[in-house]
């Protein structure tokens, strides 16, 4: 057995595996395009946002959604099934796109 105990708060111990920020603080991060307040839920809403300002799909990699802007060094690599899209995917787009999206606690 590999992973994380978390101590929840009403004293219960749960082995938590491949760990992220997300599942051992209890709390769900969200990615807010803030203009709109919008809430990402799929990567057809954030590929609609990200087009919007100038990003491309880049298909280079089966295996992972990618967007890249001409003129940039900047790549944006997300993995193939939203499911896995996780608060340092989130923080990444953050970064490369300032003042447009934020990540919230749900």
């Amino acid at each position: 057995m590999s992973g994380v105990w978390v101590f929840k708060k009403n004293g219960v111990v749960k082995l938590v595996e491949n760990p992220t920020m997300e599942s051992m603080d209890g709390r769900r991060k969200v990615l807010v395009h803030k203009q709109s307040n919008d809430v990402i839920t799929s990567y057809a809403v954030l590929e609609r946002k990200l087009s919007a300002l100038g990003w491309k799909r880049y298909y280079d990699d089966p295996d992972l959604f990618q967007f890249h802007m001409d003129n940039s060094i900047d790549l944006i690599s997300l993995p193939k099934d939203f499911s896995k899209f996780r608060s340092v995917h989130m923080y990444d787009i953050v970064v490369k796109n300032r003042n447009i999206f934020e990540v919230r606690d749900m």
